[in-house]
């Protein structure tokens, strides 16, 4: 009697942490990259900075787009609350400071684990 191998089955679940995994600060982006994000380069490309957070629980991006409009004058350009993306644009300082509004509210207030901000 023969007995086959039968596969192992796996099964992969994503199970997210309170975290945001990126912070970062684009200073002075290119015209072309507004136009590939859709957003309105006649209005956004002379306030010069675009800010991208990811962030897990996805849901948690609509508290932080809250968080980045109170905290500085920005514009959101897009969030998501599917994958957890949330874009922000306005100058360097107010995109830096929403940013670092966002990361320490959820840090001190929600508990969760936070990168550093990077820049280019």
């Amino acid at each position: 009697m023969s007995h086959e191998q039968i596969p192992e089955r796996i099964v992969q679940e994503l199970v997210p942490g309170k975290e945001i995994t990126i912070a970062h600060l684009i200073a002075s982006p290119d015209i072309t990259l507004y136009e590939k994000l859709g957003l309105d380069p006649r209005s956004e490309y002379s306030k010069s900075a675009i800010g991208v957070l990811t962030i897990s629980p996805a849901e948690t991006a609509i508290i932080a787009a809250d968080i980045a409009i109170k905290a500085a004058g920005i514009e959101l350009g897009f969030v998501d609350r599917f994958s957890g993306t949330l874009i922000v644009t306005g100058t360097i300082s107010e995109t830096e400071a929403a940013i670092r509004a966002v990361l320490k509210y959820v840090k001190d207030k929600m508990d969760f684990s936070v990168c550093e901000i990077t820049r280019t």
